[in-house]
Order: structure tokens, then sequence, then C-alpha cells
């Protein structure tokens, strides 16, 4: 993905102050570490939603929920989404799991992605989330992320027509070539427009000692195996991405003062799985303790971003704002 010219980067007014948003991948449950199977549709962890919504509500934070197809499809869950999208604060979204998507077609290498495949199919699988989800919730969505942040060439006009006014499907920093997928190292954390579209990229920080080198460093250093974690072990440069999976709290907090600080960013996106919420369904809450250090880790969050006076916002106030 290319850098955005400057005059595309948005210029958040004074009266924005400085704030955040909560994504959540509303999603199935599947084996991470296994091919993916369209067949894996369980959305059974949508019944932990209403005790961790309340989580969020006490500190004031809504969540855009970024819900794929089995979980629009399934009436339970879409009975327990209404009624966190009924809070004033969440957003409705769509996330494209391509791989649980209809219509199917026979599968090719890099298709998880969904930007890779064919302009007709992944405009066909669009429309089948887009309708699902606007049946469901009586509404349109007005935000999108690719699932695996499988942006392609032809997906912002693809939204732009179904009325979206939202994508979230960079991840500011990372390179998913190696498996097929587009390369964001050269986007940095700032929300852009792009294509008619507001773009929020997931926020990634460099901490370490060549930190202020790290945009050029980090994908050089990522191209040799081992190098990333030996120069984060000697504390010359380590990615940190704002998410309580595989993001330890320490290194989080050190990111959110450096983004505030030096690269004084003025929105902050982060970002979470909803099967993460019952443990046994993703690599990052495996047991009952990685489950209590996840809420360890938003609550120490929401306190250092209170100290900053960092507020929450929802997509709606970001549309506003960005003009």
């Amino acid at each position: 993905m290319p850098v955005p010219p400057s005059g595309d980067i948005v210029r958040w007014p004074a009266s924005f102050g400085r704030r955040f948003v909560v994504f959540m991948d509303v999603e199935e449950e599947f084996d991470w570490s296994a091919p993916l199977d369209r067949r894996h549709r369980s959305v059974s962890t949508i019944a932990a939603l209403p005790s961790a919504h309340a989580r969020f509500a006490a500190h004031g934070v809504g969540l855009a929920c970024m819900i794929d197809h089995p979980v629009a499809s399934d009436a339970a869950a879409v009975d327990i989404l209404r009624a966190v999208l009924a809070d004033g604060r969440s957003t409705l979204g769509a996330q494209l799991h391509p791989w649980v998507t209809p219509p199917y077609a026979a599968a090719a290498p890099g298709d998880s992605y969904a930007g890779n495949l064919p302009r007709g199919l992944e405009a066909a699988k669009l429309d089948t989330l887009t309708d699902l989800l606007r049946v469901a919730f009586g509404r349109t969505p007005v935000a999108y992320r690719a699932g695996r942040y499988g942006i392609g060439a032809a997906t912002r006009d693809l939204l732009v027509d179904r009325g979206y006014r939202i994508d979230t499907s960079v991840r500011a920093r990372y390179d998913y070539r190696a498996d097929g997928g587009p390369d964001f190292s050269a986007i940095g954390n700032a929300a852009y427009r792009t294509g008619g579209l507001l773009e929020i990229p997931l926020t990634t920080v460099f901490a370490g000692r060549l930190r202020r080198h790290g945009s050029a460093l980090y994908p050089v250093a990522a191209r040799v195996p081992r190098t990333p974690g030996l120069l984060a072990r000697s504390g010359l440069l380590r990615r940190i991405a704002l998410t309580p999976e595989d993001m330890p709290i320490a290194d989080a907090l050190e990111a959110v003062r450096i983004a505030v600080g030096e690269e004084d960013l003025r929105l902050l996106a982060f970002s979470f799985h909803s099967p993460s919420l019952v443990p046994g369904h993703t690599p990052y809450v495996r047991d009952a303790a990685d489950l209590s250090r996840f809420w360890q880790w938003w609550d120490r969050m929401f306190d250092l971003l209170a100290r900053l006076g960092m507020t929450a916002a929802s997509l709606e106030d970001l549309l506003r704002a960005a003009g």
C-alpha cells in the first residue's frame, strides 16, 4: 500500500482533543493453527459479550463491532449484538472473512485475503455480508475491515459503491506479503482520506533506542530470521501494536506514551478478537489466567488513557470530526 500524500492526512480540529477507538473483530471460532475451513462457523463466544460490553461501558467506551458472516447469520448472536449497539456509543461495522462468506469458489493461494479475489467475487461476497448485516440490524454498516487485513486494489471502490464511509483494513507498519497479503510497512498511524473513505489504521508504535529509525530499520530486520526478536531483547527496537493479544501491557503503555508524546498522535486505534473473551479459542487467551491478564491489560490501559486526557470516540464521532 502506498504512503498517503500529506494532503490526505486528517488534521483533527482542536475541539477533537485526544481520542481513542476500540475495534472488536466479531467473528467465528476456529483453530488458528489449522488451515482455514468454511465449515468452522461456531459463534458460542458471543455469549460472553454482554459482560464484556459492561466492562468497557464502565469506562465510557463503546465498541466498533466489525461483524462477520457466521455471527450475523446466528439469531442468538444478533440479539446479543443488538443490545450492544443500542448503547449509543457502539457502532456497526462489517468484517469480511472470505472463507466463510458465500458465494464460494475453488480456493487458490492467497484467497484468505479478500482483496486477492477476482473483483466480481470480492464484490459478491461483500454484497452477501452487507445485505445480511442490513437485514439483521436494520441499518447499513458504516465501516469495513477485510479479514486478515486483506484489502486489495478494488476494495475501496467496492466499499464506496455500497455506502461505506470508513475502512479499517490497514495495520500500520505490518507486512503480510510472505503469506500473499498486503504490505503496510510504509503506512504510519495517522488517519487519512482515500478513495472517498476515511482510513483508520490500527496503531503500531516503535519503541527502543532506535525507535526514531524504526520505519526504515524494521522492514529490513524482518527479512532476517530472529532479528526482530534480537533487536527487541537488546532494547534497540520493538514493534508494538495496541492490542491485548500477545502484547504485554508494559510495552503497550510505553507505546501509548510514545504515540501521544513523540508522535503527537491525536487518535489511537485499539483492537481485539471476540473469541478472546472466552479461554481456549485464540492463542492469546488459552486459559483463565490469560483471560484475567486480558482484563488487567484493559484496566491498566484505560487508567493511563484517562491520566493522559484521552477519551473514547465512536466511529460517528470520527466521521464528524474528520469533516
